[in-house]
C-alpha cells in the first residue's frame, strides 16, 4: 500500500509565497465551478459501450477511444464455484496451461507469435469468473482476437505440459500458504460457506493438484467453456465493427449446447455464522478476518455498503497523517497502537457475498482492535453523520473515475459487468446511485446486514487473546437503556 506523502514548503521563497495575497472569493468560486464541470464532463464523455450478440450466444462488447493500444479479453462465467470436491482446482490448472500452446500453435510458436506483437498476455481465475486478455497495439487487435479464440477452443493440454505445470502449481500453493492474509480470507470463505462450493479455494487442494489428469481438465473445458457464458470485451483504439467481424470469424465455432440442454444453475450457497482458528504462537502477528453475509452483485444495497466501508476506511502503519485520519478507526489504531493495518471488503457473488474487515495486529492488541472495529460497525448502524457520508461518497467517486485510467481496467470492467449485471452500467448511473445515499440509508442498510447478525470469523497466528465466539457475537449489538 502506498504511503501518503506530506509536502513541506521551506526557504524564503516558499514563505514569501505563503504570505502572498489570498485570491478573491470570485476566483475561488470560478475554480470550483470549473472542477465540478470537469467531473461532470468526464462522466458524460465516456464513450458508449457497444454490445453485439453472435448467433451462438457469445457477446461482443467494446468501448472505442483514440488510443494507440487496446486490451482484448475473454471473460467466462465459470470458476471454482462450478467445481466439486474431486476436481476443485481444475479451472486454476487450465488457466496455467492456457498460455503453454494450442493445437494450432505449439508452445514455442505460441510464445514467439505473442512476443513478435510486443503484446502482454495475462489471465486469472476466481470463484465465479475466468478471464484471458491481451494488451497490444491497436493495429494488432484482429490477431489478438485470433489468439484468444485459439486459447479458448484449442488449448493443447499436452501431457508433458500438464506434468510440468503440476509442479509449478504445487510450488505456488506453498507460496500462497505463506501469505497469511490470503490464508485468513480463504479460511473465512471455508467457515462462512461451509458445505457449499464457495467454501473451496480457487487454487484447489494439494491432493487434487497431484491427482488431476488431462481427462479431468479436458472435461472441465468441454462442460463450461460455452458461448452464452462468454464475453469478448475490448477497449482502446479499436473499431466495434472490426471486433465483431473478427469475433464472427474466430469465435463462431465455440459450442453453445449442453449435454443436458440447459445452462447449469447454481444452487444457493448458505451463510453460516461460525469460526476457524489456526493458532500458531510462533508467528509474529495475528491475522483476523470477520464478516457477515453481504448482498449479491445486482443488489442495490451494494452501493450503500461501499459508502459504509469508505467511512470505516483503511489503515497501514506506513500511512502518513498520524492520528489525524478521517477514519475514526484509523485514528484509534494510531493513538492506541492497535494494529499494523486494517482493511474493509465487500466481496460479492451472484447471489450472496461477504461484508467485513481484516486486520493484522500484535498478539496483545487483538482483543482491543476487535472491540474498536466492532464498535465502529455499531456506530455505522446507529449514528453515522452526513459529513462522513459526503466524504465517503467523494472517495467512491474518485475510485470510480480511476477506472478510466488505461485500457485494461476498462476492458475488465466491461467483461465483468456483462457477466454480473447483463449490461455495462454507465458511470453516470453509478454517480446517481452514489449521490442518492444519505446517512439514514447507511444506518438502515448497515442495521439490515450487521446489527445482531451472527458473523463468520477466521483467525491465524498468535490469537490466544481473541475472545470466544459468543463474546464476539455479543459485540454485534448494543444493549442501551
Amino acid at each position: 500500500m502506498a504511503a501518503s506523502s506530506v509536502c513541506r514548503a521551506g526557504g524564503a521563497a516558499a514563505r514569501a509565497l505563503l504570505r502572498g495575497a489570498r485570491p478573491p472569493a470570485a476566483l475561488l468560486t470560478s475554480t470550483r465551478s470549473r472542477g465540478a464541470a470537469t467531473y461532470a464532463q468526464t462522466l458524460q464523455n465516456v464513450p458508449e459501450t457497444q454490445v453485439t450478440t453472435l448467433e451462438n450466444g457469445l457477446r461482443v462488447a467494446s468501448e472505442e477511444s483514440p488510443q494507440p493500444t487496446c486490451t482484448v479479453g475473454v471473460w467466462i462465467g465459470v470458476g471454482s464455484r462450478y467445481e466439486n470436491e474431486k476436481n476443485n482446482g481444475a479451472g486454476f490448472f487450465v488457466e496455467h496451461l492456457a498460455f503453454k500452446g494450442t493445437k494450432n500453435r505449439p508452445g514455442a510458436a505460441f510464445e514467439k507469435e505473442v512476443e513478435s506483437m510486443g503484446a502482454h498476455l495475462n489471465g486469472y481465475t476466481s470463484r465465479e469468473q475466468t478471464a484471458y486478455y491481451i494488451k497490444a497495439l491497436s493495429k494488432d487487435m484482429p490477431k489478438a482476437v485470433e489468439l484468444l479464440a485459439d486459447i479458448v477452443q484449442n488449448c493443447a493440454l499436452e501431457d508433458s505440459q500438464v506434468e510440468k505445470e503440476r509442479g509449478v502449481i504445487l510450488q505456488e500453493l506453498k507460496e500462497i500458504d505463506s501469505n497469511l492474509e490470503a490464508v485468513a480470507l480463504d479460511y473465512l470463505h471455508a467457515t462462512a460457506f461451509q458445505g457449499t462450493p464457495l467454501a473451496r479455494t480457487v487454487e484447489g487442494t494439494t491432493d487434487n493438484i497431484k491427482h488431476l489428469t488431462r481427462a479431468d481438465l479436458a472435461s472441465y473445458v468441454d462442460n463450461h467453456f460455452k458461448a452464452p457464458r462468454m464475453v469478448l470485451a475490448a477497449a482502446g483504439g479499436i473499431s466495434h465493427k472490426e471486433l465483431v467481424d473478427a469475433a464472427k470469424q474466430h469465435f463462431s465455432g465455440v459450442p453453445f449446447k449442453y449435454k443436458e440442454d440447459s445452462v447449469p444453475v447454481l444452487s444457493r450457497c448458505r451463510f453460516t455464522g461460525s469460526e476457524i482458528r489456526a493458532r500458531d504462537d510462533g508467528l509474529p502477528v495475528a491475522h483476523i478476518a470477520l464478516a457477515v453475509e453481504g448482498p449479491g452483485w445486482a443488489d442495490p444495497d451494494n452501493v450503500v455498503l461501499n459508502v459504509a466501508n469508505a467511512i470505516m476506511g483503511r489503515y497501514d502503519r506506513t500511512f502518513g497523517g498520524s492520528k489525524n485520519q478521517s477514519s475514526r478507526l484509523a485514528a484509534l489504531a494510531v493513538e492506541h497502537n492497535l494494529c499494523h493495518s486494517f482493511q474493509t471488503f465487500n466481496t460479492s457473488y451472484s447471489d450472496t457475498g461477504l461484508f467485513g474487515f481484516h486486520f493484522v495486529s500484535d498478539p496483545l492488541s487483538v482483543d482491543d482492535m476487535m472491540f474498536c472495529a466492532q464498535g465502529e460497525w455499531m456506530r455505522l448502524c446507529t449514528s453515522t453523520t452526513e459529513s462522513e457520508v459526503e466524504r465517503a461518497k467523494n472517495y467512491l467517486r474518485n475510485a470510480m473515475v480511476a477506472q478510466l485510467d488505461g485500457t485494461t481496467p476498462v476492458c475488465e470492467n466491461i467483461g465483468s459487468h456483462l457477466l454480473n449485471y447483463g449490461r455495462r452500467i454507465p458511470l453516470e448511473e453509478w454517480d446517481a446511485r452514489i449521490a442518492a445515499v444519505d446517512a439514514r440509508m447507511v444506518r438502515d442498510v448497515c442495521s439490515k446486514y450487521i446489527y445482531d447478525k451472527c458473523p463468520a470469523i477466521a483467525a491465524v497466528g498468535p490469537i490466544e487473546q481473541l475472545l470466544d465466539y459468543n463474546r464476539i457475537r455479543s459485540g454485534m449489538y448494543w444493549v442501551r437503556f
